[in-house]
């Protein structure tokens, strides 16, 4: 078990999503960053999408009330093991009574803490995922809180090769990349007028504070609409990275996304890249750059690919 001595600005539980419930209503939910959470996960043995807990801009204290291995994987924050500066991107023995500190982010937004062997949380809709506007799924359906107890499956104290299960800088910083996120243009990109989707691609936009898990909303150049357009449609399906338009300013539907929508959509940001706008905080700046289908899905078989063959001990074993 893991107590929470406090619970950080806001730490969820959430896994690889809620598939396959949209129809119903069912928001997807799961982690922002799946790409850091997959790492995380692969330090401490446990499967790619397995739950963990997404701490975002100001982590957690946390004791642990039984030895376990763990991992932190995401943006660059403040950490401490019983007072001592620990790492991100490596696998850590905490012993009995041991207590985690994570402080203030550095770099980025989000970060994803493994446990060897996962959570002991109900299974919801076929995910342990949180949805907060729900209340279901996770711990008790909300954010940690003080007190809260948080119960392991199958805890392990030491893992083989402990001393290389760690990732270098440059495989962990993808996701803080200071680079335009990759989007395929459309689904309703008729309903802008080519100055529009120029103005999209060339300005940058500024990360504003009315942003949470469901979408993010920017503040910059204005869109301009086709002739005798505006940015409203018929309602359809929604996906994470989805760049609605209601008003001239887009807004990217992120993770905790309602299931459909009634904005016309410019663009959506490919699956590739999604990890880049989780790392974003209030204030930040995010720009845009098209890239044809074909191209979206190499790249995402190749980042899928890259985190199916992780192996930290290749040059050990």
């Amino acid at each position: 078990m893991i107590r929470v001595l406090s619970p950080g600005l806001m730490t969820t539980v959430q896994d690889g999503g809620r598939r396959g419930w949209q129809q119903f209503g069912v928001p997807v939910c799961g982690a922002m960053d799946e790409y850091s959470l997959a790492l995380a996960n692969r330090l401490v043995d446990n499967e790619p999408d397995e739950a963990a807990l997404e701490i975002t801009l100001l982590g957690p204290s946390l004791r642990f009330e039984v030895p376990c291995v763990f991992a932190v994987c995401g943006g660059e924050f403040e950490m401490k093991l019983d007072g001592q500066a620990i790492e991100p991107a490596r696998a850590y023995a905490a012993s009995f009574g041991a207590v985690l500190e994570i402080g203030p982010a550095r770099q980025g937004a989000r970060a994803y803490l493994a446990v060897a062997g996962g959570f002991d949380l109900p299974i919801v809709l076929g995910s342990r995922s949180t949805s907060l506007k729900g209340g279901f799924g996770g711990y008790e359906g909300r954010r940690l809180l003080k007190d809260d107890q948080l119960p392991l499956r199958a805890p392990m104290p030491w893992l083989p090769f402990m001393e290389y299960r760690v990732f270098d800088r440059e495989l962990r910083q993808y996701p803080l990349e200071d680079r335009p996120a990759r989007v395929v243009l459309g689904p309703q990109q008729e309903r802008f007028s080519g100055k529009g989707v120029e103005t999209f691609l060339a300005g940058s936009y500024r990360l504003t504070g009315e942003s949470d898990r469901m979408g993010y909303r920017l503040e910059g150049p204005a869109i301009e609409y086709a002739p005798g357009c505006d940015g409203n449609i018929i309602s359809d399906g929604v996906v994470m990275g989805a760049v609605q338009v209601p008003s001239g300013q887009p807004i990217v539907m992120m993770a905790d996304r309602q299931t459909t929508g009634g904005y016309a959509k410019i663009a959506v940001v490919i699956s590739a890249d999604l990890p880049l706008l989780a790392q974003k905080k209030a204030g930040d700046t995010v720009r845009f750059s098209a890239v044809e289908p074909r191209a979206a899905i190499r790249l995402w078989k190749k980042q899928q690919s890259f985190l199916r063959n992780l192996d930290f001990c290749r040059d050990y074993l």
